[in-house]
């Protein structure tokens, strides 16, 4: 699917980050879902990248925006302030590398430390075409994100196997997660009137603002 202009008209706009070791695969990835691009020269990722790209959901037009964050020790300070503000996160490890895998818990707790509780997190194993050079089965990442709470698929840039099932679960579970909010700040207030729903929610855990519409890195936007 071709890449949709960042300055096309949104009812949402959802800020998401990718996280996990180098080299496991994030940036092709983002490129994959944003682009329908994949390079096998994909080089590491110096600090943080960001691609957008336009979704429906119901009767909504979404603006995901995701943050590819580095996965080199050297820049843990810098992609820790990223993790402020986002609604979802793609927790990903290489099948063919276990240490990797063995380093989600570290990655899953440094997410859990800076965002909001209500962040909806889908753990992925990706590069599922290197079959053969598999060192973590299927199954031991079902067992993990069932007992983190996580959702959980295994993935293929390459093969373009599972990508937009993975970017779209997220983004369908934050859609649900905010619609249900902004239905209990809907609700009738004591004295019977209804309190709107704003035009704009910074964070789900937060009260919805009634502030005019922003564009904000790290707000997701709402447009009645």
């Amino acid at each position: 699917m071709a890449e949709e202009s960042y300055d096309e008209e949104c009812d949402y706009l959802f800020k998401a980050v990718l996280i996990g070791d180098s080299a496991v695969g994030k940036s092709n990835l983002l490129s994959r879902f944003s682009r329908d691009e994949f390079r096998l020269d994909s080089k590491p990722t110096i600090g943080v990248d960001f691609a957008y790209r336009n979704v429906r959901v119901a009767d909504k037009t979404i603006k995901a925006q995701i943050w590819d964050t580095a996965g080199q020790e050297r820049f843990r300070a810098i992609t820790s302030s990223y993790y402020r503000g986002a609604l979802g996160a793609l927790l990903i490890y290489d099948i063919t590398r276990r240490t990797t895998f063995e380093n989600i818990k570290k990655w899953l707790s440094e997410l859990r430390d800076f965002s909001s509780p209500d962040t909806v997190i889908v753990l992925v194993g990706n590069k599922s075409d290197l079959r053969q050079s598999r060192e973590v089965e299927e199954e031991e990442g079902k067992t993990f994100a069932e007992s983190e709470g996580l959702y959980f698929l295994e993935t293929s840039a390459l093969e373009n196997q599972n990508v937009e099932e993975a970017f779209l679960s997220m983004i369908g579970r934050i859609h649900e997660v905010l619609t249900q909010k902004i239905v209990l700040d809907s609700r009738p207030n004591g004295d019977g009137t209804v309190i709107p729903a704003g035009t704009e929610i910074v964070n789900i855990h937060e009260v919805t603002a009634t502030r005019p519409l922003s564009t904000s890195l790290s707000s997701c936007c709402y447009n009645k």
